[in-house]
């Protein structure tokens, strides 16, 4: 524990915080934090995975509800005779050949999601997993959800659009003939998802409960003069308050997060301080409006985690695999964001090779093996050396090339 105070002691006392331009202010060696700071943290990698040793490794983590189903989209013809045969679980290819003016998409990846919209209703999504880009289609439902949670073989999830609200009457529909399964991710995977709970530590969040929105509020200019219950007072305060960006240009999420981030380094609060460093990395912010112009210039500053001797691999994967039964609080990860910031790894190799390894494991399911698929596509598309790129599309289409066929016959890579 005291090797843990230490280290953010060292942390807090080495940090900038956002200037007007956006950024962290960084020091000679690159980094935000100064070589001084960064060698002596690097002697304490013990104190940063201290928790790790005491963690509860034994949870079983489930895959996300998932399985191979087929897609359909009619706008011609008899559709109220169509509706009322998909009502009757009519076989889907007696359904397509009645219907040959319908849109047909054979062995399609689907996932299932349960979660709160915005008016705090349980909602239950249907979603086509594309190879292309990431999402497809989708159906919510939001009545009759015991239905839809335990769906039999050989069924139909049905989405009508009326010509009154649309620009014209069509239907979509999804045809499940097998059920849908959540397999526990084997150990070498749950272990990851484990790790990145407990070293983010899944009982603290930035934000307080009641955080309300409000306005960027930098750090008064004697900050870190300020006794260490003031400091703590200045970070309950932005703590309180959300910070949305009014437009792609508008730095105020980032310099907040920032500016929490050196406040719970200051006061000794490692989770907080971590969990807005991820957040920056992330750039996991509300924006009113956000151009992909404007993201480029956003950096996600993953060698300060490495520096920390941090098992960096292992914390982004398990940010990144996705989970049926997560903690409260677990963090997931945005998989360009993440597949951006491990280009700028020093431990690109070995990475590479994770990624390769995971796609090809027939013990991983198929969505996370394609979560990793775009997670290297995101990496690719993210290095700057033209021969780099071109040796990892050719790993890529190595590693592609054992996930089932379904899914490499539609996969697309970025050619250079």
């Amino acid at each position: 524990m005291k090797k843990q105070l230490l280290i953010l002691i060292i942390l807090a006392s080495s940090v900038e915080t956002f200037g007007q331009s956006g950024e962290f202010t960084t020091h000679e060696n690159g980094l935000i934090y100064n070589k001084l700071t960064m060698n002596k943290l690097s002697h304490i990698v013990d104190s940063l995975n201290l928790q790790y040793k005491y963690c509860d490794l034994t949870k079983v983590y489930l895959a996300k509800s998932q399985t191979i189903g087929h897609y359909i989209d009619l706008s011609k013809g008899d559709l109220k005779s169509a509706i009322k045969d998909i009502e009757n679980k009519i076989d889907f290819e007696a359904f397509i050949k009645k219907y040959p003016e319908a849109t047909v998409e054979k062995e399609v990846l689907f996932v299932r999601y349960e979660y709160e919209n915005y008016k705090d209703e349980t909602v239950i999504e249907f979603s086509e997993v594309d190879m292309a880009h990431g999402s497809g289609i989708e159906i919510q439902k939001t009545k009759n959800l015991e239905q839809y949670r335990n769906l039999k073989a050989g069924s139909w999830v049905l989405q009508k659009y009326d010509k009154k609200y649309y620009s014209k009457e069509s239907i979509t529909a999804f045809y499940f003939p097998t059920t849908f399964t959540s397999e526990p991710l084997v150990e070498k995977y749950a272990t990851m998802v484990g790790y990145a709970n407990c070293l983010i530590d899944t009982t603290a969040t930035k934000f307080k409960e009641d955080a309300e929105l409000g306005f960027y509020a930098g750090l008064p200019k004697n900050w870190q003069q300020l006794p260490k219950k003031e400091k703590s007072a200045l970070l309950e305060k932005m703590r309180n308050t959300k910070v949305m960006g009014s437009c792609s240009m508008d730095s105020s999420p980032r310099d907040h997060a920032a500016n929490i981030a050196v406040l719970a380094a200051e006061t000794i609060n490692w989770e907080i301080f971590l969990r807005s460093h991820l957040d920056i990395m992330n750039d996991r912010f509300d924006r009113v409006s956000d151009g992909s112009y404007a993201q480029a210039r956003r950096k996600t500053y993953i060698r300060e985690l490495e520096e920390l001797n941090i098992n960096v691999s292992d914390l982004i994967f398990g940010i990144s695999l996705r989970i049926e039964n997560p903690v409260e609080n677990h963090y997931f990860g945005s998989i360009s964001r993440t597949g951006r910031a491990l280009s700028e790894s020093k431990n690109r190799e070995q990475i590479e090779k994770a990624m390769s390894e995971m796609i090809k494991d027939t013990q991983l399911d198929d969505y996370n093996r394609v979560l990793i698929y775009f997670l290297y596509r995101n990496y690719i598309h993210h290095l700057e050396d033209e021969g780099l790129k071109k040796r990892n599309t050719e790993k890529l289409k190595n590693a592609v090339a054992m996930l089932p066929e379904y899914l490499n016959t539609k996969a697309i890579f970025e050619e250079n």
